[in-house]
Formats: C-alpha cells, structure tokens, sequence
C-alpha cells in the first residue's frame, strides 16, 4: 500500500522544501538561479527552440486531452471511486509539482531583481517626474525617427516572425549593462492558442515544462517587441512579472533596432506617467502634453486592441492568476506590476537628473 502511494506521499517533503527555500533567497540565488537553471534553461532551448511549433502548446493539450478520456471513460463505466480519484490526483499534483518547481519555479524565490541589478527600489515623486520628462523626451525622439509626423501612430513593419529573430540580438546589446543577462539560444513561439490567450487577458506565457516561450499573434505588432523580450525575460529565470517586465523593455531599449527601441520607451513612459498620476494628477497631465500624440495614439490602439477582447470570464483568470502570483512570493498578485516602475526610475535616475541639471 505504501509502496504505491510513495509519490503522493513526496508532496509535504516538496511542500516544506519550497517554503525553506523562500526564507532562503541567498540560496536559491546562487545554487540554482545563478547556477543550475541556466543550464536546464539552455539545455531546452537547444532541443526544442528550433522547431518552429510549439511543442508546449500540444503537451497541455495532450494532457488536458488525457485527462478527460480518462474521467470519461472511468465515468462510463461506473467505477469511479474516491480513493481512486484522491490517489491519481495527489500523484498528478506531486508530479507536477515537482518538475514545476525543478525545472523553473524555484525562481520565484531568488532575491530580488533590483538587488541582482544593484538597483534602489525606493524613489519619491520629485525622482519619478525626472524620469518621466527623460523619457518622455527619449520616447518622442525615437518615434519621430520612425513616423512621418509627430501625430501618426508607429506600425511595425515586420512579421512575427522577423520581430522574434530580432530579439537575441537585443539581449546581446544588453549584456554589455547587466552581463548576467544571456539569452542563447531562443525559443520563442506563436501560440497555437493565441484567440484563447487574449480572451484570457494576457498576451503571451512561458511554459516550464518546455522553456518555451509562446506570445499571442494577435498582439498589436509597436507591442510585440516588449512582449517577447518580456517572456524571454521568464526564460533567463525571472519568474516575476515586473522584473521580466523591466528586463524585456530594456532590452528593446538597448536594440539597435529602432522600432525595438520606440515599443521598449514608449512602455517605460506609459508605466512612469500612469504613476505620476496616480500620485499627482496634475503633474500627471502635464506629462500627457509633452508626449507626442502618435505616441498617445499607440497607447490608445493598445487600449481599444484589448477591449474588443473582454469578456464575463477574464476576470476570473485574471483572479486565478493573480492568487498563482500571490502563492509564488508575490504578496500583491498582479498589482506587483508597479513595482517596474521602481526600478526604471533608479536605473535612469543619474541620466534624468543630469538632464534637468543641464536644461535649467
């Protein structure tokens, strides 16, 4: 009886493991975030990141497919029992909780990225209004390099495809500021669920099982370059959501390519300004009026883009993941996403208050 019920029965082993390891940030840093991660990441990649499909996308759909012939097939015959139930799903969830956790969610509990980055995470509003007139300034600069008036909207001209082939090559200029960051190979993917993935409210994952990385086409394509310089960020071992946002826009800022360039500013400014105003709303509106109004236009396709996607059911994945966010050390779920903000105001602080001391 035991002996069948062994892996169940690694469940508290595991459970209690991951809560040492969250009270241990020093440990998970080095040993497996700095360490053994990269080579299981790495190792993925290489073995699955040429296929032009997501192999991810089948897995789930085999397994949830599984999963319901097996129910199915177990109803129709009548025997269902509970034992039967409670002894295949404390297996499953050992299962997966464990190759969960082995092969990346033990990024979860490595220290913070503004310490990894040697950032400050502390800023007042006076630092925050700096940062935004920088890169206000930086954001209309690059959006006048790319469209033919301040008024116009940018569109990216490249395919899926084309945008994801851009973004080793991003992360290779961003070595040269944070040399941990080191992206080879890629393995980046449309989702063969993109319809299901904006209906849900989101614009892309990263599967743990495969190290993949799967971003919705649908995505509005001045957005696409953040987007999949976002989940590689979750690649590199960056499991937070306002970390990989923080190091998929600077990638995108550190390109050499300038609509790369345009989509990872215009994204800092629109987190920076919506900060500002939420902390003062006047100088909120103020800020507003300094962007060019393509940029504005931007925002608003974003906006309008994901509005014709809401839906009665978006909420409740939107509550489900931010409970997952809230189990895996992020206390506020999806509302840590502000904390981005925190870092780009202290990796561009030096430059914006050389800025204002050089304009005044």
């Amino acid at each position: 009886m035991l002996k069948k019920w062994w892996i169940p029965l690694t469940l508290p082993l595991q459970f209690f493991f991951v809560q040492w390891a969250k009270r241990n940030p020093d440990w998970v840093e080095t040993n497996y975030s700095q360490y053994l991660y990269p080579k299981i990441g790495a190792a993925f990649r290489n073995l699955l990141g040429w296929i032009p499909f997501s192999i991810g996308d089948i897995f789930y759909s085999v397994v949830a497919i599984s999963l319901l012939s097996f129910l199915w097939r177990k109803v129709r015959k009548g025997k269902v029992t509970w034992k039967e139930v409670l002894y295949k799903s404390l297996k499953v969830t050992a299962i997966i909780y464990f190759f969960f956790h082995l092969l990346w969610g033990l990024n979860y509990y490595r220290q913070p990225l503004h310490k990894v980055l040697e950032l400050n995470h502390k800023y007042t509003t006076a630092e925050l209004e700096k940062v935004v007139d920088l890169l206000t300034k930086k954001s209309n600069t690059h959006h006048s390099l790319i469209a033919s008036h301040d008024t116009l909207k940018v569109d990216v001209p490249y395919s899926n495809s084309e945008i994801f082939n851009r973004t080793p090559p991003a992360y290779q200029q961003l070595r040269e500021v944070f040399p941990t960051l080191d992206y080879r190979p890629k393995s980046i993917k449309a989702s063969l669920f993109s319809t299901t993935l904006v209906y849900m409210g989101f614009s892309g994952y990263f599967n743990p099982i495969t190290s993949e990385a799967q971003v919705s086409r649908l995505v509005i394509p001045y957005k696409m370059p953040t987007t999949s310089c976002h989940e590689e960020a979750h690649q590199l071992g960056f499991a937070k959501e306002n970390e990989a946002n923080f190091i998929g826009s600077m990638a995108c800022m550190h390109s050499t390519d300038p609509y790369f360039q345009y989509s990872g500013y215009s994204f800092a400014l629109r987190y920076c300004v919506n900060d500002l105003y939420r902390r003062d709303e006047e100088k909120g509106k103020c800020a507003l009026e300094k962007i060019n109004p393509g940029i504005l236009k931007n925002w608003k396709e974003n906006r309008e883009f994901w509005q014709q996607y809401e839906n009665p059911l978006e909420p409740l994945f939107k509550v489900f993941y931010g409970q997952f966010l809230k189990a895996n050390n992020q206390s506020k779920g999806i509302q840590t996403y502000s904390y981005v903000v925190a870092l780009f105001v202290n990796y561009f602080q030096e430059e914006a208050t050389l800025l204002t001391e050089n304009y005044n």
